[in-house]
């Protein structure tokens, strides 16, 4: 049966997340405009250096929480990598939407605002109520879809 393109962003939402070098966490972002797909994101480390898959986790060797101290980390989140990778290529996301497998951050959400984007569609939750209360502020609206297989 032929997915409703709400559901068929989601789905390549989770596939761009198994690209994702993370130990804790595996997260995958994509901007869609116009029902295109103008950039992706995972999270992991900065390009070219060692990813916490051959090295370890930080946070984890630090005892960090989830949702705590994200500065303490190696790795970019996937709305942030899909963010710069629009950015390097010149590519314009204002108006656009974000599909994100996890509700973002409060660091995300700040660039979704300041980035143009218009609505946020997650799903899973996320552990920063912060980030959740900005979006509603900024009138982005989030909503669930949930993938049944």
């Amino acid at each position: 049966m032929r997915p409703d393109w709400n559901h068929y962003f989601m789905k390549i939402t989770h596939l761009v997340a198994t690209r994702s070098t993370c130990l804790r966490r595996n997260v995958g972002a994509i901007i869609v405009k116009n029902n295109r797909i103008l950039a992706t994101g995972y999270n992991g480390c900065p390009s070219g250096l060692a990813h916490c898959l051959d090295i370890g986790c930080l946070r984890e060797k630090m005892n960090i929480p989830s949702g705590e101290r994200q500065e303490l980390c190696r790795g970019i989140h996937a709305e942030q990598n899909a963010i710069i990778q629009a950015a390097a290529n010149g590519v314009a996301i204002d108006e656009s939407v974000l599909y994100c497998t996890h509700q973002p951050c409060i660091t995300c959400t700040k660039m979704i605002i300041n980035s143009g984007i218009t609505k946020v569609f997650i799903s899973n939750p996320y552990p920063d109520k912060l980030g959740e209360e900005m979006l509603i502020e900024a009138n982005i609206p989030v909503e669930v879809i949930e993938l049944v297989d």
